[in-house]
């Protein structure tokens, strides 16, 4: 994989250079004004950007945000993110209104050496994500028009067979960013000589979503620790009763078939010995005092649901983080937007900065709770941009971005 350092050292000066960013940030509407919720994903893409334009280069920059219809909404508009882009650069930043038509080339054409454009949301265009090759081939050439060369720095993408990350870099040549580089070193540094013991905390909603990495753990870590609304189904799975908690009947199965290969290859595979529960989902707007219940995790009253994991079972898991040599979480211990049930999340993520460890903090949830939770991000090795991209990984999938910027 060509790196940016070995573009920049042949030289961009005056070149229309395509960055693939991932500038998917979450928005919050305030009245007439949307503001960025966390801006971690734009200050990622910095570096790359950044060098480029130093380097007297016309920076192209291109992202998707949130999932439009292939047509143009204007609540997923990139246009706070671009704004941000250039209060995070200091300098101007045009914008375009449209990816591929006149305002792009336009916005294009206008770029002096080293200036910086974001053009409209690529997912305004129905060829960005189709499954026809043809067709996305065909959004893929419109937007080779924009550029002489492309980087590749849009990790948390870089698991989608979409257009501006699969097809576009076929058609030009392409190196890979600062991100991606970063990114791609610390997954092998979880899945290649990784240092013992190696710890995993998986939390989040749903046990489907991580199935396949669980699956590919149970052969590699050392010790599972299981959170958020997903750990349920693995209760269940133990002849609990879960209440009116979250539940996936349907993985019950896998999941025994999980706890049982865990036991036979010597997996520890922990979950909570207590819960917090309530007779309702807390009010996540007005944070309005939810009066959590602590209830042992095996006698969760069945008008009840569980949002957190209890005060024993975060001395339980920062317990069994504190030796760790290599540890990766991904996903909430429990709905840590509201503060009665941030306590679990907070615990893990204490743990991680009290660990000597090697700690990778991977991407989406995980990395907002962080942010959210005041956290200093410098505090852990890592924390990704990506994480859907960093579980395929993990799964031992090929990811069709990095395919691309391989090739």
């Amino acid at each position: 994989m060509k790196t940016i350092d070995e573009l920049l050292a042949e030289g961009v000066a005056g070149k229309r250079v395509f960055v693939r960013a991932d500038l998917n940030v979450p928005l919050e509407n305030g009245g007439d004004t949307v503001k960025i919720a966390d801006d971690g994903r734009i200050r990622a893409v910095l570096p790359t950007v950044k060098a480029l334009a130093d380097a007297g280069a016309k920076v192209v920059v291109a992202s998707h945000l949130g999932r439009p219809k292939g047509a143009p909404d204007p609540a997923f508009s990139l246009a706070p993110a671009a704004s941000r882009l250039g209060e995070l650069l200091g300098a101007p930043v045009a914008f375009a209104t449209d990816t591929v038509g006149e305002s792009a080339k336009s916005a294009v054409a206008g770029l002096a050496d080293g200036g910086v454009a974001v053009v409209e949301n690529l997912r305004f265009n129905a060829g960005e994500t189709s499954k026809d090759d043809a067709e996305r081939g065909e959004f893929a050439d419109r937007l080779a028009e924009l550029a002489d060369v492309y980087v590749g720095d849009g990790f948390g993408a870089v698991h989608r067979k979409h257009a501006s990350v699969f097809d576009l870099p076929a058609r030009l040549p392409h190196a890979a960013g600062y991100l991606i580089a970063t990114e791609v070193g610390v997954l092998k540094k979880l899945t290649e000589d990784v240092e013992r013991p190696y710890v995993v905390a998986l939390g989040g909603s749903k046990v489907s979503d991580k199935l396949a990495v669980i699956d590919q753990l149970l052969g590699k870590a050392d010790r599972l620790l299981i959170g958020g609304g997903m750990v349920f189904t693995f209760l269940k799975a133990k002849g609990y009763e879960v209440g009116a908690s979250l539940l996936q009947e349907d993985q019950i199965p896998v999941v025994q078939e999980y706890i049982e290969r865990a036991e036979k290859t010597g997996v520890e595979l922990v979950l909570p010995v207590d819960v917090l529960t309530s007779t309702g989902f807390p009010d996540l707007k007005t944070k309005a005092p939810a009066h959590p219940n602590t209830v042992a995790a095996d006698a969760i009253p069945g008008d009840e649901l569980g949002l957190d994991i209890g005060p024993e079972t975060r001395k339980l898991y920062a317990s069994k983080l504190a030796d760790a040599a290599t540890v990766f979480w991904n996903g909430p211990m429990g709905v840590f937007e509201h503060p009665d049930y941030a306590e679990g999340t907070k615990a893990v993520a204490q743990a991680l900065v009290d660990s000597p460890a090697f700690t990778v903090v991977g991407g989406g949830d995980s990395a907002a709770a962080v942010r959210l939770l005041g956290f200093d991000e410098n505090a852990f090795g890592h924390i990704s941009t990506g994480g859907g991209a960093s579980l395929e990984y993990l799964e031992g999938k090929t990811l069709p971005g990095l395919a691309a910027l391989e090739g």
